[in-house]
C-alpha cells in the first residue's frame, strides 16, 4: 500500500503506478520506437473515471479519514497561494497564543480580507508541542 493513498484510493495508486511504469519505458526506449502514448491515454482517462465514482460515493469514515490526511493542505498553504501581503495576528490578549489558531489581515485581489483559520502540524510532534 502507498503511503500517499488511503485503503480506498488503492485502486487509483495501482492505475497510476502502471501509468507511472508505462512512461517511463517509453522514455527509456525512444530508441526502440515504441508508441505507448494511446495507452497512457487510455489509462490516463479511466484513472480520472475511476477517481470521479470513488470519490461520489464516500462514506463517513472516508470522508474523516480525507480530513484528517497528513498531506491535506492547510491554512497557510492556501495563505501562500491566494493572498498577498498576509500579516499574522496573534495572541488573545490575555497572554496566550493557540498555535492550532491562525488567522491574519490579507489581500485578495487587492481587496483586504480577514483569514482565520487551523494549522495544526503535519507531523507527530508538530501536533503535540505545546
Amino acid at each position: 500500500m502507498s503511503l500517499n493513498f488511503l485503503d480506498f484510493e488503492q485502486p487509483i495508486a495501482e492505475l497510476e503506478a502502471k501509468i507511472d511504469s508505462l512512461t517511463a519505458v517509453s522514455r527509456q526506449d525512444e530508441k526502440l520506437d515504441i508508441n505507448i502514448d494511446e495507452e497512457v491515454h487510455r489509462l490516463r482517462e479511466k484513472s480520472v473515471e475511476l477517481t470521479r465514482k470513488i470519490f461520489a460515493d464516500l462514506g463517513a469514515w472516508q470522508i474523516a479519514q480525507l480530513a484528517r490526511h497528513p498531506q491535506r493542505p492547510y491554512t497557510l498553504d492556501y495563505v501562500r497561494l491566494a493572498f498577498d501581503e498576509f500579516d499574522e495576528l496573534a495572541g488573545d490578549r490575555a497572554y496566550a497564543d493557540d498555535k492550532a489558531i491562525v488567522g491574519g489581515i490579507a489581500r485578495l485581489d487587492g481587496r483586504p480580507v480577514m483569514i482565520i483559520g487551523h494549522q495544526k502540524g503535519r507531523e507527530t510532534k508538530e501536533k503535540i508541542t505545546p
